[in-house]
């Protein structure tokens, strides 16, 4: 869990440095769509570092759940917010990469799913 939380924190510091960068050094090096697409992944990126904080800080989830939440989450913030990071920051090629920002994008969502269904367990639990 700390490891986590660790892992999280240091990613939500760098959504911070890279957003304030996006809005001041790249505001005059990208295009407006690009722009935009960056602030994307900033903003997925700072998104789900709060889930993961959430996750586990939530004392119901046992250890191997806030773990396999955590994995889905930190995989989608490395493959979707990465992705567009590469793409503008290092001119890796949209082309040469094009589906590891989806897959990124699945990560997230299969983490969602998967909080929903930790949540619907523990439901079940309790009323029993």
């Amino acid at each position: 869990m700390y490891k986590n939380l660790t892992i999280a924190s240091v990613l939500g510091v760098f959504a911070v440095i890279l957003g304030a960068f996006g809005a001041h050094a790249l505001k005059e090096k990208l295009s407006i769509d690009a722009l935009s697409s960056y602030q994307t992944a900033v903003r997925y990126q700072l998104f789900h570092v709060l889930v993961i904080l959430f996750v586990n800080s939530f004392n119901p989830f046992s250890e191997k759940q806030k773990n396999n939440l955590s994995y889905l989450f930190f995989a989608g913030i490395l493959l979707f917010s990465g992705s567009i990071y590469a793409i503008h920051l290092l001119q890796v090629s949209a082309k040469s990469i094009w589906f590891v920002t989806p897959l990124g994008g699945l990560l997230f969502m299969s983490g969602w799913i998967l909080m929903a269904f930790y949540f619907l367990k523990l439901k079940k639990s309790n009323e029993q």
